[in-house]
């Protein structure tokens, strides 16, 4: 069933270019699980507080050459996985959007893997009500 939410949750992903002017993604509001600013290169976030009866979207954004692969974790189940293009001088932005009960609630992780050490990007988690 975790195989089949996930999947839906794939399925759900869309990626578009946008602006690259300062950070890579504003601030997610009031709704923000998680806001990675900017980072370069490889790494992740660990977080706590997740609900479940609540939507989830992760949305990250990069830019430089090369591409991010990006993992989610949520209590030992992988719920989202996909890359986005990042172009040179603009921004990739790719995004999942889960229906709730597919993030478990309490923590999760997300791995971000960069093609280059150059790649710089962004991401935020977030719970619309």
């Amino acid at each position: 069933m975790v195989a089949l939410l996930a999947a839906g949750a794939m399925a759900a992903m869309t990626v578009t270019p946008a602006a690259a002017a300062g950070g890579l993604l504003p601030h997610p509001g009031p709704d923000g699980l998680v806001w990675v600013e900017e980072a370069v290169g490889d790494g992740g976030v660990v977080s706590g507080g997740a609900w479940d009866r609540l939507p989830t979207v992760l949305t990250v954004a990069c830019e430089g050459g090369g591409a991010v692969h990006v993992t989610m974790d949520s209590q030992g189940y992988q719920v989202a996985d996909f890359t986005v293009d990042c172009p040179a001088g603009t921004a990739g932005v790719g995004s999942v959007s889960m229906e709730p009960g597919v993030v478990r609630p309490g923590s999760f992780t997300i791995g971000v893997d960069a093609s280059d050490d150059t790649v710089r990007w962004g991401l935020t988690v977030t719970q619309p009500e």
